[in-house]
């Protein structure tokens, strides 16, 4: 899929020319190649790691996919049909390599990032991951590793995630099965 994008973008690749073990970061950074190197892996990095919070339940759906897309856009001033590509790299990347390469790029962005960046990456994180209605305990724990690796403050991600307290799965009553239709 990501030589498909790329010869649609008329990068020159020939079938399986993506090696392996090729760092995350720089796969998704070639498609922002009109950009200075550095603000290129900053985004594939940012990219990165809202994938990252966004899978960190196991599912992607649509709602968190848009969001990512809007948010990339508008933090790197980028179309939205690119953002749209940008994010679909980021997606399969983080598919591809989650576990081995999480921590590296997240240290990456770390050093890349200023500290109103790194809480400003730790508020979409959690827009991404309530955009779908509700953070579930998955996604708030990978967002405060996210913190953690990027040396936020805790009491600055306490604050950060105090605005999406509407939306903490683990501060809300379960269902019970008579609420449940059909059970």
């Amino acid at each position: 899929m990501l030589n498909t994008i790329l010869r649609t973008l008329g990068f020159d690749v020939e079938p399986d020319s993506t090696p392996e073990d090729e760092h995350a970061l720089e796969v998704i950074a070639r498609v922002l190649h009109d950009m200075p190197p550095d603000d290129a892996r900053y985004v594939a990095a940012f990219a990165y790691l809202l994938s990252r919070a966004a899978h960190a339940d196991h599912h992607l759906n649509d709602v968190e996919r848009q969001a990512m897309e809007r948010l990339i856009a508008e933090r790197a001033d980028l179309p939205p049909d690119r953002a749209r590509l940008v994010v679909e790299l980021a997606t399969e990347q983080s598919m591809k390599v989650r576990g081995t390469q999480d921590y590296p790029i997240t240290r990456a962005f770390a050093q890349m990032a200023s500290p109103t960046q790194k809480r400003a990456l730790i508020d979409c994180l959690f827009s991404v991951a309530a955009s779908d209605a509700a953070v579930v305990t998955a996604e708030d724990n990978d967002i405060r590793r996210v913190a953690s690796e990027i040396a936020v403050p805790h009491e600055e991600f306490v604050a950060i995630r105090a605005r999406y307290r509407d939306r903490l799965a683990v501060l809300h009553k379960p269902a019970s099965p008579e609420d449940v239709p059909g059970e």
